[in-house]
């Protein structure tokens, strides 16, 4: 019951109720960053749901990685959102720009119409089939702290989502506080 209540079912990652939670337990000093795929939509359309999932899963292994302390969630949809308890923004901004920058650089290889469907067959012929492209996605992140003036940490979480959109808005695949 714990499982399917506070993990992810598809990245494995804790999810929205795991990260309320403990978002009740942060002490005096902590960061929140919020991270979501650029244009995932469009990775839907051209690509299908499945490599949406693959690409989800991708990013949520990068994430699970996080440097620095960093405990990843998945927020929603393609949201995500890093826990750095116990550190600043400037101790963080470097973890995760490395993030950033491993998932810029990650290059999916996309799965042929007719990969087998069963597992050994498949391991079997890797390597072998045709290949449909690679794919490339990037992530941009909004990243805030808590400080005197901002110390509930849901109105962390809404500073961080608003860094998000000015990362966004300011041409994606970058990192703004």
């Amino acid at each position: 019951a714990y499982r399917l209540a506070f993990v992810d079912e598809l990245t494995g990652l804790g999810g929205r109720r795991a990260l309320n939670e403990k978002l009740l337990t942060l002490g005096e000093r902590y960061t929140i960053a919020m991270v979501d795929v650029d244009h995932f939509k469009h990775v839907n359309d051209d690509h299908g749901h499945d490599t949406g999932d693959q690409v989800l899963r991708m990013i949520a292994a990068h994430l699970s990685r996080a440097g620095g302390g960093g405990k990843a969630y998945r927020y929603g949809g393609e949201e995500f959102a890093v826990v750095f308890p116990g550190k600043s923004v400037r101790e963080c901004v470097p973890h995760l720009e490395v993030l950033r920058t491993v998932v810029e650089e990650y290059r999916m290889q996309l799965r042929a119409e007719d990969r087998p469907q069963e597992r050994e067959e498949g391991r079997a012929r890797r390597g072998h089939g045709a290949r449909s492209g690679i794919l490339k996605v990037t992530i941009s992140i909004g990243v805030a702290e808590r400080d005197g003036r901002h110390q509930d940490p849901d109105h962390v979480l809404r500073l961080a989502d608003q860094a998000l959109y000015r990362a966004k808005n300011r041409g994606r695949n970058r990192l703004s506080r």
